[in-house]
């Protein structure tokens, strides 16, 4: 990936101010902003490195800061701004990765036999209305679903953003339960 600059006491001391004069909430806006960027690449398929990648961002940051080319003041949600050069690294992430360390899908009928069981009875474990809001998230494909999760959102009064983080929580809800199950498949 891009570059082999390292960040140095100075540099981060620049980021800091950057994001707020006061140096406690610059502490704060950086460490919501961290976590902003692991949940950005874990959920861009990119879980293993999420960490890695986020730091990697704040460095890309800090660079940019340093050659002086950030307008100031920047106005708006400094977030976006880091979101930005994520993307740009997600893009180098998977233009580099070989063919054989991408997932493959899974064709073996059995083991999507296992996971369908094991994603039924987790689903048990939710209640009503989550379990209704899923089914429905992922009733439809295509061009039909994006009209559908719309209706949707607007059914239990969400925008389009509110109704995926709430489906976020209920899949990271649900995943600990389905990974427990497949384990004990996988076992027997």
């Amino acid at each position: 990936m891009a570059g082999n600059w390292n960040p140095t006491k100075d540099s981060f001391e620049g980021l800091l101010s950057w994001l707020d004069p006061d140096r406690e909430e610059a502490a704060r806006t950086y460490e919501r902003i961290r976590l902003r960027l692991i949940k950005y690449f874990v959920c861009n398929s990119c879980g293993d490195d999420a960490e890695d990648l986020a730091d990697r961002t704040i460095d890309r940051v800090m660079r940019k800061l340093t050659s002086a080319e950030v307008p100031e003041p920047y106005a708006g949600d400094k977030t976006f701004y880091f979101l930005a050069f994520a993307s740009n690294l997600r893009h180098e992430y998977f233009r580099e990765r070989k063919p054989c360390e991408l997932p493959l899908p899974v064709t073996d009928s059995d083991v999507v036999e296992e996971e369908d069981a094991c994603l039924e009875e987790c689903m048990q474990r939710l209640d009503q209305e989550e379990r209704w809001l899923a089914i429905e998230y992922y009733r439809f494909e295509k061009a039909e679903k994006i009209k559908q999760r719309r209706k949707l959102a607007a059914q239990v009064a969400l925008s389009l953003a509110g109704l995926r983080t709430r489906m976020h929580r209920i899949r990271e809800e649900i995943r600990p339960c389905i990974e427990e199950c497949l384990a004990r498949s996988a076992a027997h």
